[in-house]
C-alpha cells in the first residue's frame, strides 16, 4: 500500500507543475497581447529605417576631387574611377565614377573616408532588378549631375537635332507640306 501512496503523491505534484507551467505561459500569451503588430504589408506600407541605415550610395559629381580613396577603402575595389589629367600634375578631372550595387556589401567604408563627402548613403532599398547590369550606376545613376555640364548626351535641342533643317529665313506655314 504504501508505494500507491506515493504513486499518488508523485502525480499530484507533476499535476501541480504542469498547471504552474500552463499558467506561466498563458501569462505570457497576456503580455504579448497588448503590443501592436510587428508585420508590416510591404509593397503597401514601407517600414522606416533608422538614421544610421546604409542604403544606396549618392554621388555628387561637383565635389569629386578623382583621390580614388574610396576605391582604396573599399574591401572588394568595387568603385570605378576614370579621370585625366589637366594641364599639369596636380590638376585631376574626374571623367567617369560608377559602382555596381549587384557587387557592393554597403559597409559604408566609402562614404566614411571620403575627403570631400561626395559620397552619402541613402535610404533606398529596394534595388532589385531582373537584369543584374541594371545595378551598375554610374555617375548619372548615381546621382546629380555636374553643373559644368552643358553637352549632356541624354539631352538633345531641337536646334541640334539633325531631323529638322529648317531655313532661319522661310516661314513655315502649319498647312503647308514640306518634302
Amino acid at each position: 500500500m504504501f508505494p500507491m501512496v506515493t504513486g499518488f503523491m508523485n502525480y499530484g505534484q507533476q499535476t501541480i507543475r504542469a498547471a504552474r507551467y500552463i499558467g506561466q505561459s498563458f501569462i505570457i500569451t497576456l503580455s504579448h497581447a497588448n503590443r501592436l503588430p510587428v508585420t508590416i504589408q510591404y509593397p503597401y506600407e514601407k517600414s522606416i529605417t533608422s538614421e544610421r541605415f546604409r542604403g544606396r550610395i549618392h554621388f555628387e559629381f561637383d565635389k569629386c576631387i578623382a583621390c580614388e580613396v574610396c576605391v582604396r577603402v573599399c574591401p572588394i575595389d568595387l568603385p570605378v574611377v576614370d579621370w585625366r589629367f589637366e594641364g599639369d600634375i596636380k590638376n585631376k578631372i574626374l571623367i567617369n565614377y560608377s559602382i555596381d550595387f549587384g557587387v557592393c556589401i554597403f559597409c559604408g567604408n566609402c562614404v566614411e573616408y571620403c575627403p570631400t563627402n561626395c559620397l552619402s548613403m541613402t535610404e533606398e532599398y529596394e534595388l532589385s532588378t531582373y537584369d543584374r547590369h541594371e545595378l551598375n550606376y554610374n555617375q548619372i545613376a548615381l546621382g546629380r549631375l555636374p553643373m559644368s555640364v552643358i553637352g549632356d548626351y541624354t539631352i538633345q535641342t531641337v536646334m541640334n537635332s539633325t531631323q529638322i533643317k529648317i531655313d532661319k529665313g522661310k516661314y513655315l506655314d502649319s498647312r503647308t507640306i514640306t518634302n
